[in-house]
């Protein structure tokens, strides 16, 4: 369903992202943000599984700045290398990867609104767009590692965000979500009974039943917010 096409970003980097069109005409863009494992099959097949729902899915390569072409496993090796990656693409000089989430924005909104879903790093890369990138209507954000410290709890989201967490989840303690969510009052948040990564089916921590009710949610806020 989709293929991978280059993107450029205001400072003239290039870099590659991944591309899902839908059958007919886009109901809207949907910019989906990958874990620390690159633009894997698992988020292809996420960003697949937008287009089927009408949108079209554009997952830039948010480690295309420190290493091109990312695509690990969810083996102990490959998080590894994918924290490694992650520290490199952190170590950046400001604006850095966000021009590229940027770009992507850019490149979804062909489609119409956009809207934006990250998961893990992603879900804090999209909450951190959710506040300063131009170009969005909407923002999901999936167990983002990061996002519940009280730095980025007190970020102000300048569109409707939607925020999805796992009860169990040791790298997101509870008691850090609820603060979250008392100090984002406005931010949807859904809390699961399960653990990080709940979403991905190549993981030993998935929840199918978690994973289909965050779905279902995802796409219910975006068919509000993008059409």
């Amino acid at each position: 369903m989709g293929d991978f096409t280059d993107l450029q970003a205001a400072d003239g980097h290039r870099f590659a992202a991944y591309v899902a069109r839908p059958a007919g005409t886009p109901r809207g863009g949907i910019v989906v943000l990958q874990e620390i494992f690159g633009v894997n099959s698992h988020i292809r097949s996420v960003a697949d599984g937008f287009a089927a729902e009408g949108y079209l899915a554009v997952a830039p390569s948010t480690f295309s700045r420190v290493q091109p072409n990312v695509d690990l496993g969810y083996g102990e090796q490959d998080r590894n290398a994918g924290f490694a990656l992650k520290s490199a693409v952190d170590a950046l000089p400001a604006a850095g990867v966000m021009q590229d989430i940027e770009a992507a924005i850019a490149h979804a909104a062909q489609a119409g609104k956009v809207g934006i879903v990250g998961y893990c790093w992603g879900g804090l890369l999209s909450w951190r767009a959710a506040g300063s990138a131009p170009g969005l209507a909407a923002a999901v954000c999936y167990y983002g590692g990061g996002m519940t410290s009280p730095e980025e709890a007190g970020r102000q989201p300048r569109v409707p965000v939607m925020a999805h967490f796992g009860e169990k989840d040791h790298y997101i303690p509870l008691d850090t979500v609820e603060a979250f969510r008392r100090a984002q009052p406005d931010v949807e948040v859904h809390v699961y009974p399960a653990d990080h990564g709940f979403n991905c089916d190549q993981r030993g921590s998935h929840d199918a039943q978690a994973a289909q009710l965050a779905r279902t949610r995802t796409l219910e806020f975006f068919a509000r917010h993008l059409g």
